[in-house]
């Protein structure tokens, strides 16, 4: 697929500093992680995935349907990214309004540094705007401009925009290798003539190629988006037993909770880590380690972290803040050839994928998001609106699932 697009409900505020520092520390460590086992090119495709990208936001403890995810996860990424371009290799660019604009700018001293093309890559940049805000008529007025780039010169691009009238954001994903003209097909679902190459929409030399967008605008926004890779989310705020696959959310918690489930060498050297980390390491393994099929239900991901809402659960920061040590550890030892840690961290991902072969749910969904609830104070649990008290009543043991 070149091109895909993810519909999210309009959130607004801000995400508190308490968790925009875990999100940058957490997502930056499974950026490093990626990058060390499959390579830069694989993290531009990863990226690309919108879907795999909400899920990505998800196990950070974003909420797990809003538009907000866009904002908050690029911007966090971006920050802890940059600080370690040099060594990774990979770049970050643009952003929110104003910052959007920068994109350019930003383009050539990556450019100057690593000798790619960067009139090339300003073209690229600029044009993929130009389709999503103006070829493309779907009611959504793009506002948000994010240019992912490798020293190779692969690339990515998130775009965002803002439909009032639905109350809805649209974001648009690219991924270079896949796009061969920005004329013809720069997505699966744009159709028009293709007038060769083109460098500036605006040129005067362009003028066949205006009317072929002008033409694709006059399709019915239906036809136009019908073959584009595409998730819609819902508008309820709470995560429901509909919005997860419970085959695999099951899988997840017994691996985590029923540690025979996990080869013993694993585990010695996962020692100390208790079962709620493991549940967040579980999930955060597949977000590195998953193949494109795992992140279609994005929601699963958000029981590893909550969400700021409390939706599923506040976010349990002491969970979080260990989730990052393990992580960040297994990366440093494996920059220095020690990977036995990585290797315990993506063995957690296996076990949950084995045990899903023959698991069968229970009933049980709403009681465990009632039990993370009531045990999130334990864990140092936040959200927006202040900390997570203990329940007034205590709370039985649960099967989980």
């Amino acid at each position: 697929m070149n091109r895909a697009y993810a519909d999210l409900p309009l959130h607004y505020g801000k995400v508190p500093p308490w968790l925009y520092q875990r999100m940058g520390l957490l997502g930056g460590a499974i950026v490093e992680a990626i990058v060390l086992e499959y390579g830069r090119a694989a993290l531009v495709q990863k990226i690309s995935d919108p879907a795999w990208f909400q899920s990505l936001g998800c196990v950070l403890g974003m909420d797990w349907h809003s538009s907000g995810i866009t904002t908050s996860v690029l911007g966090s990424l971006k920050l802890s990214v940059n600080k370690k371009s040099a060594e990774l290799g990979v770049y970050i660019c643009g952003g929110k309004g104003r910052q959007s604009r920068e994109t350019p700018n930003e383009l050539l001293k990556i450019a100057h540094a690593t000798g790619l093309d960067g009139n090339a890559l300003v073209r690229s940049s600029r044009l993929s705007a130009k389709v999503d805000n103006t070829a493309i008529q779907d009611g959504y007025q793009v506002y948000l401009h994010s240019f992912i780039l490798t020293k190779e010169g692969d690339w990515a691009v998130i775009q965002q925009g803002m439909n009032d009238s639905n109350g809805y954001a649209r974001r648009y994903h690219w991924h270079s290798p896949s796009v061969t003209s920005f004329v013809e097909e720069p997505h699966s679902f744009i159709y028009g003539r293709n007038q060769g190459k083109i460098l500036n929409l605006t040129d005067k030399q362009a003028a066949a190629t205006r009317n072929g967008i002008v033409n694709i605008t006059k399709e019915k926004p239906e036809r136009i988006l019908k073959e584009a890779k595409k998730i819609l989310m819902p508008a309820h705020h709470e995560v429901r037993a509909g919005d997860v696959n419970l085959k695999r959310l099951g899988s997840v918690l017994a691996a985590a909770h029923e540690l025979e489930h996990i080869d013993a060498e694993s585990l010695l050297l996962l020692e100390g880590v208790g079962p709620r980390t493991l549940q967040s390491l579980v999930l955060v393994s597949e977000v590195i380690h998953g193949t494109p099929s795992r992140f279609d239900d994005p929601a699963r991901y958000s029981f590893a972290h909550g969400g700021k809402d409390g939706h599923p659960f506040p976010v349990p920061t002491k969970t979080y803040d260990e989730t990052i040590a393990v992580l960040d550890n297994a990366i440093q030892k494996a920059k220095l050839g020690v990977n036995d840690k990585n290797e315990a961290i993506k063995n957690l991902h296996k076990a949950a994928k084995r045990l899903e072969q023959d698991f069968v749910p229970n009933n049980n969904f709403n009681q465990l998001v009632q039990k993370e609830r009531d045990e999130s104070w334990w864990y140092g649990g936040k959200t927006v609106f202040g900390d997570a008290k203990p329940p007034a009543k205590g709370n039985s043991q649960l099967e989980l699932f």
